[in-house]
């Protein structure tokens, strides 16, 4: 890409996104659920490349990044991964938890792998491939061994960074609960951004009560079952104390409905399983977290990612990879050169 090029893209991040020299990295915070993020593309997206290899998880999760960070004009994108053994503590208090999840279905529909097994080889390759993209974007990346990616992106959210405009991108409505005057969430299916306003008017239910809500409906995905017959709708009849603007607990709904109180084992149950205001992690986990985030944000290597990207032939799947890289990452690069403390060149 010749300088020319490079400038007027640079120009054009300006007019759109503000003044990059007044900018500072942790102004406003893109933090993304990457696992979900990789499941959702892998599943549904049917990508082949050169060698007819099937590429829709990288091609697809590298593609949705993308989209959400020139739409949202971060000025810090951090990615985070479910770590190895996922969450000991809510395996703990429910064994059963994420146990419906039936690893005998395929996962993509799209494309005609041999078996089971060669789907799986394939995904953990390509989530493999993914993170090691990864390492040559001005992006963080976090995995906290035995920490699912929630807690982390919740404890980034309420404790690490306090003062910083925030957006979530995840599927997942737990995190509908974090929403407020500061943080709000980016749906990539949706297309959609949820600020307080938004999760009322698409649910009925404020932010401040969505853990509440969520406790009473449970989570099919995760194996967490709510209160039998009881919906969205049900709960907004004879719950209408959730739409008020008060704070409300557990303790506070049980008494509205006798369905609840024969329920009570369950909520509570489903609260502390859900809840993300107040994380529940070790402080070694939380010092490994910290020191993530205070490390120098990694410098665009536009070679090292063609490498990969020849190495994977991928170029009819994102035909304008040099541009895309620019129009995605610069600002984002410009960025990271901060945390190093000067300036070099793209």
């Amino acid at each position: 890409m010749t300088n020319a090029r490079y400038l007027s893209i640079l120009e054009e991040i300006k007019k759109n996104g503000g003044n990059l020299d007044s900018e500072e990295p942790d102004d406003k915070i893109l933090i993304i659920d990457g696992l979900n993020t990789f499941i959702r593309c892998f599943s549904a997206i049917p990508t082949l490349n050169e060698d007819g290899a099937h590429v829709g998880g990288i091609v697809g999760f590298l593609r949705s990044v993308g989209y959400a960070i020139r739409t949202i004009r971060p000025t810090r994108t951090v990615i985070v991964f479910d770590g190895k053994g996922g969450s000991n503590r809510r395996k703990k208090l429910f064994p059963q938890y994420k146990a419906g999840r039936n690893m005998s279905e395929r996962l993509n529909r799209s494309y005609d792998f041999n078996d089971k097994e060669d789907e799986h080889q394939s995904m953990k390759m390509q989530l493999t491939r993914v993170i090691d993209y990864l390492d040559y974007l001005p992006i963080t990346t976090i995995t906290i061994e035995n920490i699912e990616a929630d807690d982390t992106m919740a404890y980034l959210t309420k404790q690490v960074m306090k003062t910083s405009k925030i957006v979530l991108m995840s599927t997942d409505k737990d995190f509908l609960q974090l929403v407020n005057h500061r943080v709000s969430v980016w749906s990539p299916t949706k297309k959609k951004m949820y600020d307080p306003p938004k999760v009322l008017e698409d649910y009925g239910i404020p932010s401040h009560n969505f853990a509440v809500y969520r406790s009473i409906d449970g989570d099919k995905s995760d194996n967490i079952n709510g209160v039998r017959g009881w919906g969205l709708k049900t709960i907004q009849k004879k719950i209408p104390l959730l739409l008020e603007d008060k704070i409300l607990n557990i303790d506070d709904i049980i008494k509205e409905d006798e369905k609840l109180k024969e329920n009570e084992e369950i909520l509570r149950r489903n609260y502390r399983l859900m809840q993300l205001e107040e994380v529940d992690i070790s402080t070694s986990a939380k010092t490994k977290i910290i020191d993530k985030i205070r490390e120098p944000i990694n410098r665009l290597n536009k070679m090292q990612f063609q490498k990969r990207f020849i190495e994977d032939r991928l170029f009819a799947t994102l035909p304008n990879m040099e541009s895309w890289l620019v129009q995605c990452f610069a600002k984002l690069n410009q960025m990271a050169e901060k945390t190093h403390g000067k300036k070099e060149k793209v």
